[in-house]
């Protein structure tokens, strides 16, 4: 996704060439997976520390032996108390039951279906499954699709890595971020993955402004 292309057209922006200098090559790599799959996983981590959320994954998945993954059809014959059983709030198991059915009703596609889809589509699509919301699907564009150019304006972390890149006292609003991200096309998931990376870096007094 971050080839040279990408680089050259991001280097333009000055902010992002200082990035782009600091954090070094860009290491996104999409994990292949069925958009169910992702967003079943996706629901299993809101709110919840990452490993916390595998282990928890880890006792949903053994429910299912000779699958790599649930199946969406076995996951609504599951009962509740099953699922409740690995670990999953009530309102995870609604959400993953929701995401199971609307899987076997063809409202969520499969990737290859996916792949014949447009960012926007998807995001219409998924956003009518219970627990999805905006940010849930850009990040499957990003991470999951491998879509190169989406700039995910709410999420927290992509503004505090402009609001570092900066040097600014106050993060940026997202419609703000919008406007400044139209310069960025058809990479703006690269830039967001550099953001990223600098408020990563921040964190650990890593990177430097100017």
């Amino acid at each position: 996704m971050a080839g040279p292309e990408a680089l050259k057209h991001l280097r333009r922006d000055p902010v992002l060439k200082r990035v782009i200098r600091q954090v070094g090559p860009c290491t996104l790599r999409p994990v292949r997976r069925e958009p169910y799959e992702a967003l079943v996983r996706a629901i299993a981590h809101q709110q919840v520390h990452g490993r916390a959320a595998e282990a928890i994954l880890g006792r949903f998945i053994a429910l299912y032996p000779g699958h790599d993954f649930p199946p969406a059809v076995q996951v609504l014959e599951t009962p509740v108390e099953a699922m409740r059983a690995c670990g999953l709030s009530g309102s995870k198991v609604a959400a993953i039951r929701d995401i199971a059915e609307k899987s076997v009703g063809g409202l969520v596609p499969t990737r290859q279906r996916a792949a014949r889809m447009s960012d926007a589509q998807l995001i219409e699509h998924l956003v009518q499954v219970r627990g999805v919301g905006r940010w849930t699907v850009e990040m499957l564009l990003i991470f999951t699709l491998g879509r190169p150019d989406v700039l995910p304006v709410d999420d927290f972390g992509v503004r505090e890595g402009w609001r570092v890149a900066t040097g600014a006292e106050a993060q940026v609003k997202p419609k703000e971020l919008a406007v400044i991200g139209e310069a960025w096309g058809p990479w703006r998931s690269v830039a967001a993955w550099y953001l990223w990376r600098a408020a990563d870096a921040a964190k650990a007094s890593r990177f430097k402004p100017q």
